[in-house]
């Protein structure tokens, strides 16, 4: 019997090959994966829509211009009118699930408020949408070489400018990814 790993805490690196719009070039942090499939954040794919814009949509007011004007990212295809946080540190938020020991996911208002005041954690993303895998459906993308994985490294997250997250997260087990070639190897 085959044992599975899971890849919750984990980036998925799309590999150089993946011309899929929704996935080329990106890193996607994996929230939670098991028997039953897989969610993930893509972390590096700002759009041109800041906090700012969508703060009156949601009756939040807000006079700090650096909650402002902090970027969304494009986090997946699914369910693209749903915000998510990934944070450090934890804190007290509703709806939060707890990733690892300083970081969080949340998914409840409260989070959004606290940034608006400039009274929200430390480090934020904001995403709208989610990658999502059904069971057994990223192991065989993995298997056909659509992605790389690597153990996450919050610094690529909060401190990495989000055009270089995909290289850098590859870095992080030693791959060029501009070095590698999309034609299968053949012997």
């Amino acid at each position: 019997m085959l044992e599975t790993t899971y890849l919750t805490n984990h980036f998925l690196i799309a590999m150089p090959n993946l011309d899929d719009p929704h996935f080329s070039k990106t890193v996607t942090y994996i929230c939670m994966h098991n028997q039953e499939g897989a969610m993930g954040i893509v972390i590096n794919r700002p759009m041109n829509i800041a906090l700012g814009d969508v703060l009156g949509q949601m009756n939040i007011n807000s006079n700090d211009s650096r909650a402002n004007n902090l970027p969304l990212f494009d986090g997946g295809p699914v369910q693209p009118e749903r915000g998510f946080v990934i944070h450090q540190p934890l804190g007290q938020w509703e709806s939060m699930m707890t990733l690892d020991d300083n970081l969080g996911m949340t998914t409840s208002r409260d989070i959004i408020g606290a940034i608006a005041n400039g009274q929200g954690p430390q480090d934020a993303i904001i995403a709208l949408g989610y990658a999502g895998w059904r069971a057994g459906q990223l192991e065989k993308e993995i298997i056909s070489n659509t992605w790389l994985s690597v153990p996450v490294d919050n610094q690529i997250i909060f401190q990495t400018p989000p055009e270089q997250r995909w290289q850098a997260a590859a870095s992080c087990i030693g791959v060029d990814l501009t070095l590698l070639s999309c034609q299968p190897g053949h012997s």
